[in-house]
């Protein structure tokens, strides 16, 4: 379980870092675009109220709490599975990986009402209009790596 502290410990301080630096350093919130590397690599400021790709987006206080008892909630969940089912290192910095993206998700909510967003990356032809954040990236690997990297139940029937 230590591994699974110190891996959400990182990812939600890395999370919390650029979003900061991004967003308030580099004054993303005021000026909303910076191109980086186009189109590959841009910076775009988007307040996300909802979940991914805006999915539940009203802007008001019930939504914003029930999403983040539903983040804490998962996370739970996933720190007690883990700990109840171990299944060896990668299973842990999965599980790492989702709960360390997932608080960082939870903190912008409580700070600003919102997500921030900002990572935004397009290639081949193809405009992607989402923004994205580091966070977003760990729930998404995390979730995937818990899938991939949790072993078989022993005793299925």
């Amino acid at each position: 379980m230590r591994l699974v502290f110190w891996v959400a410990i990182f990812i939600f301080i890395l999370d919390q870092v650029t979003k900061y630096w991004i967003v308030h350093g580099l004054d993303l919130a005021r000026l909303g675009a910076i191109d980086v590397f186009p189109p590959y690599l841009n910076l775009r400021m988007a307040w996300n109220y909802g979940i991914n790709f805006g999915l539940l987006s009203q802007d008001s206080p019930t939504t914003r709490w029930a999403l983040i008892l539903v983040a804490l909630f998962i996370s739970g969940g996933v720190l007690w599975w883990v700990h109840r089912e171990p299944g060896g290192r990668w299973q842990a910095i999965s599980a790492g990986l989702l709960v360390g993206g997932a608080i960082g998700n939870v903190i912008d909510r409580i700070i600003y009402g919102a997500v921030a967003d900002f990572l935004n990356m397009s290639c081949c032809g193809l405009n992607n209009p989402y923004a994205f954040n580091v966070a977003d990236i760990s729930v998404f690997a995390g979730a995937i790596g818990l899938v991939l990297f949790t072993p078989p139940e022993k005793n299925a029937a």
